[in-house]
Parts: C-alpha cells; sequence; structure tokens
C-alpha cells in the first residue's frame, strides 16, 4: 500500500470545480486517464451515497484489474464540505490480491490566483498499482477536469 499527492491549479472558481466533482456526467468525461472510457453505473452524490464506474482501455492489447480490458471500482463518499472537500472510499472490483483494499481518496479545492488549486490524495493504493502509475492517471485526469470547467467559467 502506498499514497500519493497530486495537485493542479485550474482558472474556474471552486463552486464549478466542485460540482464536476460530484456530477456524474461530468465524472464520467474527466476522471478517466488518457486511452480509456468511461461508464458511470450508479451515481449517489451525497454522503454516505453509493457510485460504481468501469474504466476500459480503447486498445485490445491493455489489461484490466476487473476484466480483460476493464478497471472498475465502487465505493460510497465519507465526507462532502460544498466547495472545499470531497472524501471517497475507493475499491476496486477484482479478484487479483494485489489491486485488492479499500483506498481513501481526498480532493482539497482551495482559492488561487484567481483559480481554485486543487490536490487529490490517495491513501492505501494497493500494492499492484504504482505510485506512479496512480499519480500520472491522476493528473490525466486532472487536465481533463481543467478543461471541462475552464470551458463553463469563460
Amino acid at each position: 500500500m502506498s499514497s500519493t499527492r497530486v495537485s493542479r491549479h485550474v482558472r474556474a472558481p471552486r463552486p464549478a470545480v466542485y460540482r464536476a466533482l460530484l456530477d456524474a456526467d461530468a465524472v464520467a468525461r474527466w476522471r478517466v486517464p488518457d486511452g480509456m472510457t468511461s461508464h458511470v453505473h450508479e451515481f449517489d452524490a451525497r454522503e454516505g451515497g453509493s457510485f460504481r464506474v468501469s474504466l476500459t482501455y480503447d486498445t485490445p492489447d491493455s489489461s484490466g484489474k476487473s476484466t480483460a480490458h476493464t478497471d472498475t471500482y465502487h465505493g460510497h463518499f465519507v465526507t462532502l464540505v460544498p466547495d472545499e472537500r470531497v472524501i471517497e472510499v475507493i475499491e476496486f472490483e477484482t479478484t487479483d490480491p494485489g489491486f485488492a483494499g479499500v483506498m481513501t481518496m481526498t480532493t482539497t479545492l482551495t482559492d488561487a490566483d484567481g483559480g481554485t488549486d486543487i490536490v487529490v490524495v490517495h491513501e492505501g493504493v494497493p500494492a499492484g498499482v504504482s505510485a506512479a502509475d496512480n499519480e500520472t492517471g491522476t493528473r490525466m485526469a486532472l487536465d481533463s477536469l481543467a478543461a471541462l470547467v475552464e470551458v463553463e467559467a469563460h
């Protein structure tokens, strides 16, 4: 198990970023690494509310954690502080012990330089997921989030 921390500045106000964290359609668009597509099966954006998401690789030579080409995860929202913080508990749907376990993801939003600084901390990253890969995927997702909310803000 490991932890990662990734930050990103976006040129959009905190309320716009926060809304994108809790909107199923927005999540399907931004919380997906390059080279994958997303499907949101369930998304109940309230404290205690659950979610389930699948990420499928676009190329057939990539292998998934849940099925041959797909990573599916589920979890629930632990804490929602409007325009400030989202804490989620996430678990991959897999039989591989290297990817088993519960991971906590904390997203914090703060005002900065006319926009918002986003910090995402993953704790309890399963041993089968390298810290570098987790950071890369998170950076890709935050770049997509920035593109989404910056367009909406202007």
